[in-house]
């Protein structure tokens, strides 16, 4: 996506002039190129005023026309009432954050869709966690307060408390402490 928008200029005929490719384009190809990602504005040839969210009105209200509800009923008279009430100071900004959260959420699923649990970050490290896990609960004969003893180890039991925890549990508690610190960043919100 550029810097600046696609300028689309109004004629006095009401025709559209896409000033990129130097041809006339419809609302259904504007349409189009914002599906696409692309920022448009579209403005008077004459008086130069900004006609924008004028056409994309006209863009959402053909397409509800058509059948395509996006836009459930309580939620367009909910938008009537605001232009003739105080809360049209706050409603903008709250559709604005609404749908960047909607954007910002749906980027996030596709890019976990896109991508192999592999690249999940700490994917490596809760991998290697677990094995170190199994390793020392399985092989590394640690056994803390509960666990039972070995075969041919009567004492166990008492022993299990002075033991000095082996090496696998070390690692898993510096694996455990980094994976809590990139969760935590995750968990943050952006600025």
């Amino acid at each position: 996506m550029s810097g600046t928008p696609l300028l689309i200029k109004r004629y006095a005929s009401r025709r559209l002039y896409n000033t990129e490719s130097s041809d006339y384009v419809t609302l259904e190809d504007i349409a189009g190129f914002i599906r696409e990602g692309r920022e448009v504005q579209i403005v008077d040839l004459k008086s130069g005023d900004d006609l924008t969210r004028q056409y994309l009105l006209q863009i959402i209200a053909e397409h509800e026309s058509r059948g395509d509800n996006v836009l459930p009923l309580d939620v367009l008279t909910d938008l009537v009432r605001s232009y003739t009430s105080q809360a049209n100071s706050v409603v903008p900004q709250f559709l604005a954050m609404s749908f960047d959260m909607l954007r910002d959420g749906q980027s996030k699923v596709m890019e976990s869709i896109a991508s192999p649990m592999t690249a999940m970050p700490g994917f490596d490290a809760m991998k290697a966690q677990q094995e170190a896990f199994v390793k020392a609960m399985t092989i590394g004969g640690f056994r803390g307060p509960g666990w039972p003893a070995k075969d041919g180890d009567d004492d166990a039991s008492d022993k299990a408390g002075d033991e000095e925890p082996p090496a696998e549990l070390d690692v898993i508690r510096a694996q455990l402490a980094e994976m809590q610190a990139q969760l935590m960043k995750m968990g943050k919100p952006k600025k």
